[in-house]
């Protein structure tokens, strides 16, 4: 269980770093067609690389309950929350910006239950 935990924020984080070079690179130019194109673009790789860390940061090996929900939160969230503006960075319709939200909402309940589960 302890391997598929970090694989899984290994394979975040590697994607983070490979699409911000890729979009600071070989996108370039197709993000300057867009004027939000390349914000989008550095605010879904800046999440998707925190919530990595993030992921990675939570013991694999805890009992609780609450770290299980709330890496999955994360993951889940920064998936939807990136995937969604890269799309849109590459043109994708913007009513994609429909959605993005719910991954964000998804990343502050994964918050609100680290704070939970550290209550004193």
């Amino acid at each position: 269980m302890a391997n598929a935990h970090w694989f899984i924020a290994g394979i975040m984080g590697a994607t983070a770093i490979a699409l911000g070079a890729f979009g600071a690179h070989a996108l370039k130019a197709q993000l300057a067609l867009i004027p939000e194109a390349s914000g989008w673009w550095s605010t879904a790789t800046l999440y998707l690389l925190v919530h990595a860390v993030a992921v990675g940061a939570i013991n694999p090996k805890s009992s609780s309950s609450l770290s299980c929900y709330l890496k999955w939160f994360w993951f889940f969230g920064s998936l939807i929350f990136s995937s969604t503006l890269y799309a849109m960075s590459l043109g994708a319709p913007r009513w994609l910006g429909m959605i993005t939200p719910v991954g964000g909402l998804l990343m502050i309940l994964g918050w609100l239950l680290l704070a939970w589960a550290v209550r004193e």
